[in-house]
Parts: C-alpha cells; structure tokens; sequence
C-alpha cells in the first residue's frame, strides 16, 4: 500500500465537501480523484454521494496499471479520470460535475460553442471542447474524454454534464464555477449575451501573463 497519509484523505474529503456546497451536482451525480503522487490516485467511490463523501468511500488506486489497493470500488466513470491524468501531466484533479445552467445547455439540441461572455473563461478556462452523448461508465467514454482533455481544460458531455481538470482543487472548482456563471448568462439572456472577440481575448491573455 502507497503511503497514503490521513491528511490526504482529509483533504479529498473537503474538497468534496465543497463541491456540494458550490451546488456544482447533486447526489451521486459526480465523481472525483486526485493524482497524490505520480503512481498513486485517489477517487470517489461509486454511488457515492460527494457533498457528504466520508474517508472510507475513497478508492485508492495505482495510478499506472488502475489496479485498486484498498478494496474500494471507483467511481464508473474511473476509465476518463486514469487517462485524463496520465495524458496531462500538468494536472493533478479531476471532476465531473452536473450544474444546473451548464448541464442544462448540454441537453438543448443545438447547444452553444462559444462561452466566452466573460473574461473569466477564456482566461482561466480556455477553449470549450464539446462531445456527443456517451454511455457513462463504458470504455468509449473513456477515450472520447481522454482525447479531448489532452487540448482542453473542460469538456461538455451532450446530455450528461461536465468534465473539467485543474492542478489543484481550488483550480478545478473556479473552472467549474466560472464555467456555470457562463452558462447562466447564456440562459439568462436567451443566448443574446455578447461574446468577448478574438482581439479582446488576446488582449486580457496579454495582460495577465503580465
């Protein structure tokens, strides 16, 4: 067994927690894991519910061959968070979450590209990929999100929810929430919301690498 300290599993509990209270899904809606260290994973149980996520409901598992170390079972959708993080060494977290106006968009039949309403997602999120509906827990949704997540920080599941990645939890939760205030000015004003132009992105991208 990797050394997994009390303080990890503390930590992953929290930021569940938090991810509740954020009302970013709801239920057993979602699911999570943290790259601890480069050959160990942590993530959700599954059916486990994370605004109330204990220590015993997290699977510990080795991050190269999958293999689970603490008789836990991981969440079903655990094939997208092993390869999202393999492919992307630059991220340590992964969530799948289902809020409200996002998950909303996601289910209308002709679903908006561009969420660009406010600076915040271009510059903390960057480009939106998008994916047509995929079984959940089946090996094809595996790959489709694996791939995206290799050119994207957020991708849109049709008729399912979200999947975003971050280098820590705080980083996966202001995406998710930045993305969620997007998707509900884009709601609210019946999809007239002016987006930010391609000049104007460059622009603030010039001033925060500042």
């Amino acid at each position: 067994m990797p050394h997994v300290t009390d303080s990890h599993l503390r930590a992953f509990v929290d930021a569940a927690h938090r991810i509740g209270t954020h009302q970013l899904l709801l239920c057993s809606s979602g699911n999570l894991s943290w790259r601890i260290n480069d050959q160990t994973l942590l993530i959700s149980q599954t059916g486990s519910w994370l605004p109330y996520l204990t220590k015993d409901q997290i699977c510990i598992a080795n991050m190269l061959d999958g293999v689970v170390l603490n008789n836990v079972k991981p969440s079903m959708d655990s094939g997208f968070h092993f390869g999202v993080l393999r492919e992307r060494k630059d991220m340590n977290v992964v969530l799948h979450f289902q809020s409200l106006y996002a998950t909303t968009l996601a289910c209308m039949p002709d679903p908006p590209r561009n969420f660009n309403v406010v600076n915040e997602v271009p510059v903390y999120i960057g480009p939106i990929a998008m994916l047509d509906y995929i079984c959940p827990g089946s090996p094809e949704i595996g790959r489709m999100v694996t791939d995206a997540m290799r050119r994207h920080n957020l991708v849109v599941l049709r008729n399912h929810g979200q999947v975003v990645v971050g280098r820590d939890f705080d980083e996966v939760i202001q995406r998710a929430l930045f993305f969620e205030l997007a998707c509900g000015i884009i709601m609210r004003s019946n999809n007239q919301a002016t987006r930010l132009s391609d000049e104007q992105v460059r622009e603030m991208e010039k001033y925060m690498q500042k």
